[in-house]
C-alpha cells in the first residue's frame, strides 16, 4: 500500500511549492496610457471702464459630467479682478477637452448697478473660439450652457 502514501507525499509537495512564493516571478506595475493630449487654452477678460469683475473659468476638465454637475465650484474657480481698457485679465490653462469644458464669464460684484461693458475671449491652441460682451456681463464658452 505504498502507492496511497506516495500520492499523498506528492499532493503535498505539489501544495507547499504552489504556496511558496520564493521563485514565482511578480508583474509589474503597468502604468496606465497616456490620456488625451492637453490643448491650450486662454481666457482674456476686460472692461471698457475700470472695474472689479467677478470672474469664473475652468481650468481642469471635470471626470464626468455627474461629477461636474454635482459640485461645478469645484471644477470652476472664482477670482476678482481689476480690469479695463487697458488693464486685461488674462489665465492659460491645458483642457484635454476644452469643446466641453472651456469656459470664462465675467459679471459684476454683487449689488452693484455699474455697466462697465465687459468683454471676453477664449482662444484654443492660439485661435480664438469665441467672444462676448456685455454691459454687465459676458460669457465665452465653446459649447451653450
Amino acid at each position: 500500500m505504498m502507492f496511497p502514501a506516495r500520492c499523498a507525499a506528492l499532493t503535498l509537495l505539489v501544495a507547499a511549492a504552489i504556496s511558496t512564493p520564493s521563485g514565482v516571478a511578480q508583474a509589474e506595475p503597468v502604468d496606465p496610457p497616456p490620456g488625451p493630449p492637453l490643448r491650450h487654452v486662454q481666457y482674456t477678460v476686460w472692461s471698457e471702464k475700470p472695474y472689479k469683475a467677478d470672474i469664473y473659468y475652468r481650468d481642469t476638465d471635470p471626470p464626468n459630467w455627474g461629477e461636474y454637475s454635482h459640485n461645478p465650484y469645484l471644477y470652476s474657480p472664482n477670482i476678482e479682478a481689476d480690469v479695463g481698457p487697458d488693464r486685461k485679465w488674462i489665465l492659460d490653462a491645458y483642457l484635454a477637452n476644452p469643446d466641453a469644458w472651456a469656459m470664462v464669464v465675467a459679471g459684476l460684484q454683487p449689488d452693484s448697478q455699474a455697466t462697465p461693458n465687459l468683454h471676453c475671449v477664449l482662444a484654443v491652441d492660439g485661435v480664438v473660439a469665441k467672444t462676448a460682451q456685455g454691459p454687465k456681463g459676458a460669457l465665452c464658452s465653446v459649447r451653450p450652457w
